[in-house]
């Protein structure tokens, strides 16, 4: 089943977690969590997503390269600046759980 959601004037987390429910397939009476679930998600209007408080400012990425000195950091108003899509992604990929699941469960996020 697809589910269309529109990003527009919605909160990052609150979003980010409702996608993940759904995606997860815990809104079918089915559900069951060792199996793959058949829930399709497409999100709209990326560019609109409402950020509360200070997160533009405050709230850091962090990548490590695997070498000494490699840690990578962005701040969230320049990732978002450069790909919105990614900080959705990322979002959604954390609340999900981390399992063997999780790889095939994010490819049926679908974000314009």
């Amino acid at each position: 089943m697809t589910h269309n959601i529109d990003a527009t004037n919605q909160p990052l987390g609150r979003l980010a977690s409702k996608i993940a429910v759904v995606l997860r397939g815990k809104i079918n009476p089915s559900y069951k969590p060792n199996l793959m679930p058949q829930e399709k998600v497409i999100i709209s209007n990326i560019g609109q997503i409402k950020f509360t408080g200070k997160k533009t400012e405050q709230k850091t990425y962090y990548h490590y390269s695997g070498y000494p000195g490699g840690m990578k950091s962005k701040k969230l108003k320049n990732l978002f600046e450069q790909n919105p899509k990614r900080v959705l992604w990322l979002a959604v990929y954390r609340m999900l759980a981390p399992n063997r699941l999780r790889s095939r469960i994010i490819k049926n996020l679908e974000i314009k």
